[in-house]
């Protein structure tokens, strides 16, 4: 075995792990590699974090809040509201269907236009705010793996090799073995 050991010292170098050194010459170190990624992961998240930080809301703000949250649920309330009174009263509800039916078309296309720029302009605003809270909720997962393994520590403390947290990232090593499936 030291004969063994000599050659390998010989042709690698004086190292305690040869193998290991000689492999990283041919592929990257996967842990390094990933302790890389998640460390810029972190730094992305928290200057994505920084940018949609929003102050407190003012009155003002919270009330035109709460007056854009009525056109959609009167716009369903009254469209049950008409189905009902088709039923209940369906001569009252064909007298105010032939008022409808003399508004011009010219008009009908300015309410579709109307409402469709304030549902679109509305999808947006709530989009962006998804958006920034999926990003708020990313800044806090290194926090939460940190909790995670002081909670895993705490429930086993003779265990010497604490368990790993999950990877919150992509993970190559899976790639590499799915597709090879």
């Amino acid at each position: 075995m030291g004969l063994i050991s000599d050659i390998l010292r010989v042709m690698f170098g004086p190292s305690d792990n040869i193998i290991r050194d000689t492999a990283q010459v041919f592929r990257v170190n996967a842990e390094g590699s990933d302790a890389r990624t998640v460390g810029l992961q972190n730094a992305a998240t928290a200057q994505y974090a920084s940018e949609f930080t929003t102050t407190g809301r003012g009155l003002f703000d919270r009330i035109i809040d709460a007056v854009n949250r009525l056109p959609r649920p009167l716009l369903a309330l009254g469209t049950i509201g008409l189905f009902t009174s088709a039923m209940v009263d369906p001569i009252w509800f064909a007298e105010r269907m032939q008022g409808i039916s003399l508004v011009p078309e010219p008009l009908w296309w300015l309410l579709g236009a109307i409402i469709s720029f304030y549902f679109g302009a509305r999808h947006q605003a709530k989009g962006q705010e998804f958006q920034r809270s999926v990003v708020e909720t990313m800044a806090r997962v290194p926090v939460m793996t940190d909790n995670l393994r002081a909670l895993r520590a705490f429930a086993d403390p003779d265990d010497p090799a604490p368990h790993p947290v999950p990877q919150t990232g992509p993970n190559p090593a899976l790639d590499d073995w799915r597709v090879g499936a």
